[in-house]
């Protein structure tokens, strides 16, 4: 047995093979998430609290982007957001948990054949074609094809062992313990960090003989075990709710595979009844093997009576629990009893788990980026208030505002820096670009914002009085200015060429007032009607208003070639 561990056909085989599937899945994830980006972000924004509703959102998205546990990691980092309710969330995970059986039933058929020309055609598609969304079909094809041809090297590397008697009694044991085959299928799943790679695995040494259909079901049930450490990694360092989603997770999974070893017997009848074929059939002759595309020794129907049993295990799991999200959300509450304590400073949309599924992480940046608007804007209207009644009360608010609009450009820029990084298209990234331009337009308006603050305080302390006509006037730039910043706001994910055309004719008409107010000042001066060290300050404030209209300008041009 230890030769055989050591040999380096079947270490290289198995190694590559997996290498091959993993890259594979990432590709074709990548590929389809290019692809559906834009309709991601609209299922999931149809997501309602109804449980129902939230099943077939997991289930959609899973199909989508070929990965379970990208979305349960957005439902976790969507709770830490408050962008989910963790019924809401359970509800994903459940629909989550069948969408990702897509997989196993695509193993199931016999598509070796077409690996090597899908990665060709793929290649082709990806690195040559002129068209981006053809390039991205590419990605998907491509991603198929390594996945099957990794599938196909896998099972290739356990040929040299089904001569074992050892490893067959190993592999013997794993069939008739079936605490064991849990135990072997979670600690897999948790090494690989990849549920499908476990069934990747457990399909190729069932369909090379050398693993029992009890055997592989009790693995299949271990990684729906193990698969829910990836929801309880994302929720270190996250907040108390997103802790109770990835422990509803857990729970979930630990208590159907409870049940189901209890009804073992019953289910894999079932499972056997409802698909074609002997799942431990062996090929022995070559005439079988001729009939069947397999080699002497394999089992040409388990593969599919595998699939099969990840899928109805899920299916009757997902329906058993959906009437109970309520009763598990409370359950997951008595667990982690407590209360959140938010910091002042604590981004609110934004989670790095969500880094490697870019149209989320994409979505998730532009609600932070909107709730830094919506603070600038506060910022700004308590500005001017402060400059129309001078009560010092509103200097502490305006600082810990300015701190806080400060600390989400860092937070956002850094998130939107790492989030290009990532495979993205050519849309998501200059969509990215185009978001860095508003967060750093709106810091600057805050800058602004601070300045105006310091230039009031400066003339309340020296007792500098302005003239009825130039507090007039800085009311009159003041409110243009706050207005055009709402109105810009307002609209921030429309996408329509007359808010930009407004918006310029708004920035011309400010600098226009700023230039009749200046001029206005010039003549005060000459008429003695206004003192110098005033008209300094007078002609400083409205410049910063000037700026700021400025700043708002370029944040709808950003805004409009965002889309």
């Amino acid at each position: 047995m230890l030769d055989l561990l050591f040999d380096r056909g079947l270490v290289f085989g198995l190694l590559g093979g997996l290498g091959l599937f993993l890259f594979g899945m990432r590709t074709l994830s990548e590929g389809l998430q290019k692809i559906s980006g834009q309709r991601l972000r609209i299922i999931l924004t149809a997501l309602t609290a109804n449980r129902f509703v939230g099943a077939l959102v997991g289930l959609l998205v899973t199909a989508a982007i070929q990965s379970s546990g990208a979305t349960t990691v957005m439902a976790v980092g969507f709770v830490n957001a408050g962008l989910m309710s963790l019924v809401q969330a359970i509800g994903v995970i459940l629909g989550a948990n069948v969408g990702t059986t897509l997989t196993a039933q695509l193993l199931a058929f016999n598509l070796g054949g077409l690996a090597l020309p899908a990665i060709g055609v793929g290649a082709l598609l990806k690195l040559f074609s002129k068209n981006r969304k053809w390039s991205y079909y590419g990605e998907i094809i491509l991603g198929f094809g390594l996945l099957f041809f990794g599938f196909g090297l896998m099972k290739q590397a356990f040929d040299p062992v089904k001569q074992s008697e050892t490893f067959r009694h190993f592999f013997t044991l794993v069939g008739d313990n079936h605490l064991l085959g849990v135990a072997v299928g979670a600690l897999v799943t948790v090494l690989v960090q990849s549920s499908t790679a476990t069934i990747g695995l457990t399909i190729a040494l069932a369909s090379s003989g050398l693993l029992s259909f009890e055997g592989s079901v009790a693995l299949i049930l271990g990684e729906n075990i193990g698969t829910t450490i990836t929801a309880n990694l994302a929720a270190v360092g996250a907040n108390l709710n997103a802790k109770r989603t990835a422990l509803c997770h857990l729970l979930v999974n630990v208590t159907g595979v409870t049940y189901m070893l209890l009804l073992f017997p019953f289910f894999t009848r079932l499972v056997a009844a409802m698909t074609p074929g002997d799942a431990d059939f062996i090929v022995r002759t070559v005439d079988q093997a001729r009939f069947f595309a397999a080699d002497i020794g394999d089992k040409p129907h388990i593969a599919r009576h595998v699939a099969n049993a990840h899928s109805l295990f899920n299916l009757i799991n997902t329906l058993l629990f959906l009437p109970l999200v309520h009763p598990l959300a409370r359950l997951a509450t008595m667990l982690l009893p407590g209360t959140d304590r938010e910091t002042a400073y604590m981004v609110k949309y934004i989670d790095r788990r969500v880094l490697n599924t870019p149209p989320i992480a994409l979505g998730q940046a532009r609600s932070e980026t909107r709730r830094m608007g919506r603070l600038t804007h506060g910022m700004l209207a308590d500005t001017i208030a402060y400059i129309g009644d001078q009560d010092d009360t509103r200097i502490d608010n305006l600082e810990r505002c300015e701190r806080l609009i400060d600390h989400l450009q860092r937070e956002i820029t850094d998130f939107l820096v790492a989030l290009s990084q990532k495979s993205v298209s050519q849309q998501t990234s200059a969509q990215i670009a185009s978001l860095l331009n508003v967060v750093n337009d709106l810091e600057r308006i805050g800058d602004h914002c601070f300045n105006l603050v310091h230039l009031n305080q400066r003339r309340s302390a020296e007792n500098i009085v302005f003239s009825p006509t130039a507090v007039q006037e800085l009311n009159d730039i003041a409110e243009r200015t706050r207005s055009f910043l709402s109105v810009v706001l307002e609209h921030f994910d429309q996408n329509d060429t007359r808010l930009l055309a407004d918006a310029l004719r708004n920035e011309e008409e400010i600098d226009r007032l700023e230039a009749v107010l200046r001029q206005n000042h010039i003549s005060r001066l000459n008429t003695g009607e206004c003192a110098v060290l005033p008209g300094l300050l007078f002609i400083e404030m409205i410049q910063n208003f000037e700026k700021i209209a400025d700043h708002t300008f370029k944040i709808a041009r950003s805004l409009y070639r965002d889309e």
